[in-house]
């Protein structure tokens, strides 16, 4: 009898990066730290953090992603992981730093764009409580 095995689909904004199948484990990364996926587990859900995604199949091995901010979904044999950007490598050292330097460091047009998202949330809850102060 075959022991179970998981099918793994990587997917990008545009395009999907891996899919695999005959998958036995995935570890990935969250704020809260890393967990481990295994076959029999329990559905579930979990927002990734920029770090390292390792998977292992019988043929490849261990294989190394390094994937930014997403989301993993786990429904029944198979996971669905939807990140912004993904890198394959086999020096984990290497895919550390390119997380470090490509999905870490925000550039300065999102720098820019997040400040000025920030102002004009921060402008509406100030009318907004304009507003209800108004009515009271």
């Amino acid at each position: 009898m075959q022991p179970a095995r998981m099918n793994l689909k990587v997917l990008l904004p545009f395009k999907i990066f891996a899919e695999k199948t005959g998958v036995s484990r995935i570890v990935a990364e969250t704020r809260e730290g890393s967990f481990g996926l295994l076959p029999h587990r329990l559905d579930c859900v979990a927002a990734l953090a920029p770090g390292i995604l390792l998977y292992e199949t019988d043929t490849e091995g261990e294989v190394f992603l390094a994937v930014d901010e997403g989301v993993l979904v786990k429904a029944g044999p198979d996971v669905l992981v939807s990140v912004r950007q993904a890198l394959g490598g086999t020096d984990l050292g290497r895919l550390r730093d390119a997380v470090e330097q490509e999905f870490l460091s925000l550039d300065e047009h999102e720098q820019s764009m997040r400040s000025v998202m920030a102002k004009l949330e921060a402008g509406f809850l100030r009318r907004f409580a304009g507003l209800q102060h108004e009515r009271t």
